[in-house]
């Protein structure tokens, strides 16, 4: 017999109604660099290692957001851009004759600020750029010779020409144009996630960095799946939905948010559906997707707790400058009840919070939130690995008896850890002896069954005025 320890979790049991470090996480996303192995990325590491690692990449970027939030080890797998990023319209606002242009493929998506800073000729006058519309710039730069320069990291080049009659740039001239970042196809997703059946590394999750809709989204969940019953390797993917486009009004927004999500149930998928403007470590000010910021907080997260904690986990307004698009408050509400992951304000609060850390889980599902689905996942991994020790070993039949109590002692170990860390409030492990045949059958029946901790989702405050003098 092929024999292994197999796992299946069981669902609905609570009845609701229509470990090696917390947090370590896989990012799949668009870079440029190239590594035949998962690249670590380490709470320590500041942004210049991070790009230098990574480049100037959506894969860094997600990064640095998890990494400020929280993340103390996160191992990239970087894919190819299966479809190039974009360069917009150039728009100048100029007094000078020189004329300007820009060639190459964006690494990323950027807001570009071209500044002439002192006025002259190519070899003469002098730039800064921005990366960020304009929030921060770099150092004053000459305009080389030729006209022809770099942007760092950006995988752009810039054009400066002279006027035939001189005159060509002053100060004060500037050219503003904005790039799409590259895109990632669900092929290339799929062949990175494959990758990780037969890794070393113990990881909670995968985030996969970039904009994605329902189609990946499905294969990603049938993908948990396997990875549960067939690899032994329970995970969750952190996904991050798409942000309004230019034509779309709000309601046409939320909308086709709620038109992706039918049909998803899966306790092993959640979707940020959360964007900002928001101020990165590296100092730019951008409108990103909020994804970064979630999968950092689950590294200061226990299993048991959740992100959206109001005392533990704020999100600075200096750090997260607003929501976007703008007016999204109002549909808050909606997005979180179709399980989205969202950001959201209280009223009497200057900072931001996590809505609910939602998993796209099916009606009725004893794992709603990533804290019990990470609660399940630890003791799975746990459990497994003691139940693993236990395999091919004697049981004498004629004292069935004790050979069972013993297994199920070391079974119970993991149990006892996690009630000892206060992920669990009590557990227990049953082993079917009624039906067993050890001779024959050579396979136990083991039912794992525990309590979770509570959590306050909402509170009803009731008010009244009392009269101390009434009778």
């Amino acid at each position: 017999m092929y024999g292994d320890v197999n796992v299946r979790v069981e669902d609905g049991n609570l009845g609701r109604s229509s470990q090696i470090g917390t947090g370590v996480h896989i990012k799949i996303g668009i870079s440029n660099a190239e590594s035949t192995a998962p690249i670590l990325i380490s709470g320590t590491m500041d942004v210049k290692k991070i790009k230098e690692r990574l480049g100037d990449t959506p894969l860094a970027d997600a990064c640095m957001d998890a990494v400020e939030w929280g993340a103390s080890a996160i191992y990239c797998i970087p894919v190819s851009a299966g479809t190039a990023g974009t360069v917009g319209e150039i728009k100048g606002e100029k007094t000078g004759a020189g004329s300007f242009a820009v060639q190459g493929s964006p690494n990323n998506a950027y807001d570009i600020v071209v500044e002439i800073v002192d006025a002259g000729e190519c070899n003469e006058g002098s730039y800064r750029y921005s990366l960020d519309g304009g929030s921060t710039f770099t150092e004053e730069i000459t305009i080389p010779v030729t006209g022809e320069a770099e942007l760092a990291m950006s995988g752009l080049r810039v054009k400066f020409t002279d006027a035939e009659d001189g005159d060509s740039f002053r100060a004060g001239d500037r050219f503003a144009f904005s790039t799409t970042a590259p895109a990632m196809n669900n092929e290339a997703v799929i062949r990175a996630v494959e990758s990780l059946i037969n890794s070393p590394i113990v990881f909670e999750f995968v985030h996969i960095v970039g904009a994605s809709s329902k189609a990946l989204w499905a294969a990603l969940c049938t993908l948990a799946e396997d990875f549960l019953t067939k690899y032994k390797r329970p995970l969750y993917f952190v996904c991050e939905a798409r942000g309004i486009r230019g034509n779309e009004s709000l309601d046409e927004y939320v909308n086709a948010m709620l038109e992706e999500r039918k049909g998803i149930n899966s306790m092993y998928m959640q979707v940020v559906c959360s964007n900002s403007r928001y101020q990165r470590m590296d100092g730019r000010v951008q409108e990103i997707n909020n994804a970064g910021i979630v999968t950092g907080l689950y590294g200061r997260a226990k299993e048991s707790q959740s992100i959206g904690e109001v005392r533990s986990f704020p999100i600075s307004e200096a750090k997260l400058r607003k929501l976007l698009p703008e007016g999204i408050e109002d549909y808050i509400e909606t997005l979180d009840a179709a399980k989205f992951v969202t950001i959201r304000q209280y009223i009497g609060k200057e900072d931001f919070f996590v809505t609910s850390a939602n998993m796209m889980s099916p009606q009725g599902s004893d794992y709603a939130y990533a804290e019990d689905v990470r609660v399940s996942n630890r003791l799975v991994r746990a459990v497994r690995a003691e139940a693993l020790n236990e395999l091919q070993m004697e049981i004498d039949p004629g004292d069935i008896e004790t050979s069972i109590i013993n297994i199920q002692e070391q079974l119970n170990t993991p149990l006892e850890d996690a009630v000892r860390d206060k992920i669990i409030s009590s557990g227990s492990v049953t082993i079917d002896t009624e039906n067993l045949n050890i001779l024959v059958d050579e396979s136990l029946d083991i039912r794992i069954m525990y309590v979770p901790m509570g959590h306050v989702r909402e509170m009803n405050l009731t008010f009244a005025v009392e009269n101390p003098y009434a009778s």
